[in-house]
């Protein structure tokens, strides 16, 4: 029998249609079994866990020297298949309720007109600093490059892209603070 397991192993190994066949007659019943028992789920999602378990058990097989040893690894793949599913299918339930949810607080909440937006971004941009509000304006309205805006301020490229970077991340936050809430 460990002449088979290995034979059967190095086949899968090697890719052999004929041992993926023989694999999956003699061992489908098995990997259904422990899907379920491991995820206690529906018929469709176990065999859905099995088909990753044998694509998995595809890539990465080795030839086993005993079918102890295989049957084994068997079930480990299938566990931790099974429970890589049920995390990725709990992180996706989390992601849609969580989508719901800004949907419908969104469509709860009135939206500000783009004026008022406008206007909140003016007032916020006066509260900076000077320099840093003349290096937005100088950017933004003026549509200057970092590079004009530095030779004209004295500083040095990096400086003025990390000045602006910083202040641009604050009014973001201010932002979300103030019209996330």
């Amino acid at each position: 029998m460990a002449d088979a397991v290995h034979s059967l192993t190095a086949g899968l190994a090697a890719g052999d249609p004929q041992a993926v066949e023989v694999f999956y007659c003699r061992y489908f019943d098995r990997l259904y079994a422990q899907a379920r028992r491991a995820t206690g789920r529906d018929e469709a999602f176990c065999l859905d866990v099995v088909q990753e378990s044998v694509l998995r058990v595809l890539r990465s097989v080795r030839p086993a020297g005993s079918e102890a040893q295989f049957v084994s690894w068997l079930r480990l793949v299938v566990q931790t298949t099974a429970y890589d599913m049920l995390r990725s299918e709990t992180r996706r339930q989390r992601r849609e309720l969580l989508a719901a949810g800004s949907r419908s607080y969104a469509h709860n909440r009135p939206e500000p007109s783009d004026a008022e937006q406008l206007e909140w971004l003016r007032a916020q941009i006066t509260a900076l600093d000077p320099e840093i509000a003349r290096m937005i304006e100088m950017r933004f309205t003026n549509r200057w490059t970092l590079t004009r805006i530095a030779q004209r301020l004295g500083l040095s490229v990096g400086t003025v892209d990390g000045r602006l970077r910083r202040a641009l991340r604050q009014l973001r936050d201010r932002a979300g603070e103030d019209y996330d809430e």
